[in-house]
């Protein structure tokens, strides 16, 4: 585990299963329909139960960089957040990367949230490169930390393999305190 404090809040990363954690929240990387099939996503639901996915079906359609927010069923987690990041090669991928994190951290506030944690959204089967998805993300939570009014204390990644975990490290690493 790798943190830096952030005017008073922790940002780290971590190693392990998302699904695991005990965050108030986690980040699911969804797809525009909600629909959780494998992956991180489907890994939630299969952990969390049915009702997640129930939730989402509700929600129906959600456009690429918003986020939902949904109970977590039995999870160790409150909520499940839905954040919709977008495919490599769509176009804007940075923007619409950023905007699903930001999203995502609006909700958490908005929800009075004190804990998050975040995957790799995007980098897995949409296919954005992992540098960029761990530079965007991390960047992305780094500013909303130093200039918003936020409840969040922790923001953290939890990733899975090593390799995407070094990556995210190293851009954190990389950020003046």
């Amino acid at each position: 585990m790798v943190e830096k404090v952030v005017k008073g809040k922790i940002l780290r990363v971590v190693k392990g299963d998302i699904t695991e954690r005990d965050t108030e929240a986690i980040v699911n990387p969804a797809n525009n329909y909600l629909k959780h099939g494998g992956g991180v996503a489907g890994a939630i639901v299969k952990k969390g139960g049915q009702i997640i996915q129930e939730e989402c079906d509700k929600i129906g359609y959600v456009e690429t960089g918003k986020a939902v927010i949904t109970t977590a069923g039995a999870l160790k987690a409150k909520y499940v957040i839905h954040a919709v990041g977008p495919r490599w090669g769509e176009g804007e991928e940075r923007e619409k990367l950023s905007s699903a994190v930001l999203n995502s951290l609006k909700l958490a506030t908005q929800y009075n949230l004190k804990s998050i944690s975040f995957p790799a959204i995007s980098a897995g089967i949409f296919g954005v490169p992992k540098e960029i998805v761990s530079e965007v993300l991390i960047n992305t939570v780094y500013q909303f930390l130093k200039e918003e009014n936020t409840s969040l204390e922790v923001v953290e990644f939890c990733l899975f393999d090593e390799d995407t975990y070094q990556k995210f490290v190293k851009v954190l690493e990389s950020l003046s305190s």
